[in-house]
């Protein structure tokens, strides 16, 4: 079925199961939308279960980790919201600059793609959980964000290089804010809508002007695997809210190592299946 044994078309489905539920869980959590689990789980999956290309592997996984997170990332930011944790005034300056870099980041992603975005990721979160780690306690860089232009600046980086690696922002807000003084919790809920920027129009992007790799599952179109999507999605929809219900118990300091850790495993991971 699908151009699999049953074995394997199992043991893909329950991979992929588990992937939605801590990718959801870790999306209301840390406020992420999930596209750390989601990128290299799918990436292991094209690879090595389809027999994707390593070079078309990863745009693939990035296309499809967006297109998960549009409900994921719609309940988790709507959860924090309706908990006070969203600064909608970072949200209405960084905006034009994420719209910019969902733009730039996405033809660069379809155009210019290729196995070097996997390290990429890679090397981007390793770097980001040892510094999230490490500085769990440390004061933040700076006593405010930046003027309009500067948080436009860090919008458009922020969304350029989350669409490129699939991840939807949050990932790489949240120590953003930190650094700059913007309570934990608030970071956490602000960067959950900062991934619906993200999200949406990456995915429609990748989706639009990608070409559909060879050996691509069923159902995939462009840069979206919609089979992946609909394994992924509904469980990743129920474990969202309960994330930010345990999010919220959770001491600020212990919020960040658990970010953290959860970061360094998966950086280490995708690294090592890149470079092999």
């Amino acid at each position: 079925m699908f151009g699999l044994e049953w074995s394997a078309l199992l043991s893909t489905v329950a991979i992929l199961a588990v992937c939605g539920l801590c990718g959801g869980f870790l999306a209301g959590l840390l406020g992420i939308g999930g596209g750390i689990i989601f990128v290299p789980v799918f990436y292991f999956v094209f690879t090595h279960v389809f027999g994707v290309s390593a070079d078309v592997a990863m745009m693939l996984a990035a296309g499809t980790s967006l297109a998960c997170m549009i409900p994921t990332s719609i309940t988790a930011a709507l959860a924090q919201y309706h908990r006070g944790n969203t600064d909608l005034d970072v949200i209405k300056t960084w905006a034009p600059g994420m719209i910019l870099g969902v733009l730039v980041g996405s033809l660069i992603s379809s155009f210019y793609g290729g196995e070097w975005l996997a390290v990429l990721f890679g090397v981007v979160m390793l770097l980001n959980s040892l510094n999230t780690f490490f500085r769990a306690k440390a004061k933040p860089s700076f006593s405010r964000l930046p003027g309009a232009m500067g948080q436009r600046l860090i919008g458009f980086f922020v969304a350029g290089f989350s669409v490129m690696l699939g991840i939807g922002g949050g990932t790489l807000t949240v120590p953003v804010l930190n650094a700059c003084s913007v309570e934990p919790h608030k970071s956490v809920g602000t960067s959950s809508a900062v991934s619906l920027f993200v999200c949406i129009p990456g995915a429609i992007l990748l989706f639009a002007t990608g070409t559909t790799p060879e050996n691509a599952p069923i159902f995939t179109v462009g840069y979206v695997s919609w089979l992946a999507v609909a394994c992924v999605v509904p469980l990743s929809i129920f474990m969202a809210p309960w994330g930010v219900t345990i999010g919220k118990k959770v001491s600020p300091t212990t919020l960040k190592r658990i970010f953290a850790v959860a970061l360094f495993c998966v950086s280490v991971r995708m690294l090592i299946s890149a470079l092999s």
